[in-house]
């Protein structure tokens, strides 16, 4: 059955759905999502929606590439919301395709805004978010009993430069974070978390390009983490707290060898 809109009826016919496009690889790319490509008209991409997706849109699709990059050259948030506006305005079946999860550091609730202001009707498809792809990639779950009984999914900058987090929070020990747009903001998270009272010997995993081919994985504690986050150069994100399954198991033996 096809999701229903998630607001009222449009006073145009064209419509738009937000779709998470997962984290790059084809491989988790929901069905739903899959089938809205197949049926869109026009569909407005984020920088960050994987090659692997974007070659499933349909040729005869219009695709109109409304990327926005940290720190870089980015199209202004009012540009996007005019151009779905625009778009699903002329009656087309608009496909508003998001890196991820449609709803985690997407700008959902500004475009979702811009529609209910014009009387246009929406839905939304969740997509797999980084968190998941990159901690499956190393082996880790989020959340394990004994260890962490939460995960927090935070951000490395907003609108006013590098974010300010809970750090006292996440200093503590066994805590666990996902931290997306960090690569640059390294320095300053390791600083902050340091200064509050986190163990230098504390692991982060960098993971580069998750999910796709190009997929890098880097271990580091929050001691080494600016340097080695200065050897990225993809979009990455960076599980705070967690190392790689391997790196886990070896340290184990070392530690049972050695007692």
């Amino acid at each position: 059955m096809s999701p229903q809109p998630a607001t009222g009826t449009s006073t145009t016919p064209g419509t738009v759905t937000f779709a998470g496009a997962g984290p790059g690889s084809a491989d988790m790319l929901t069905l739903g999502v899959l089938r809205a490509l197949e049926g869109a008209d026009v569909v407005i991409h984020d920088r960050l929606v994987g090659e692997e997706v974007l070659a499933l849109i349909p040729a005869h699709v219009t695709r109109v590439d409304a990327g926005k990059e940290g720190f870089g050259p980015s199209t202004p948030q009012s540009a996007i919301n005019a151009l779905i506006v625009g778009h699903a305005g002329t009656g087309a079946r608009v496909v508003r395709l998001k890196g991820g999860d449609t709803g985690i550091f997407g700008r959902l609730d500004e475009e979702m805004d811009a529609l209910e202001a014009a009387g246009i009707a929406f839905t939304i498809l969740p997509g797999l978010t980084s968190a998941s792809a990159a901690a499956a990639a190393i082996g880790q779950s989020l959340t394990r009993r004994g260890r962490n009984r939460g995960l927090r999914i935070v951000t490395g900058h907003d609108m006013d430069g590098f974010a300010d987090q809970d750090w006292k929070g996440l200093a503590r020990s066994g805590e666990v974070a996902a931290i997306y747009m960090g690569k640059k903001a390294s320095r300053f998270i390791q600083g902050r978390l340091m200064m509050h009272g986190a163990a230098a010997e504390t692991p982060v995993t960098l993971v580069e390009n998750a999910s796709r081919a190009n997929q890098r994985v880097i271990a580091a504690t929050l001691s080494t983490l600016a340097d080695r986050a200065a050897d990225l150069a993809g979009p990455a994100i960076l599980l705070y707290g967690l190392a790689p399954r391997a790196a886990v198991h070896a340290l184990s033996a070392l530690n049972e060898a050695t007692a």
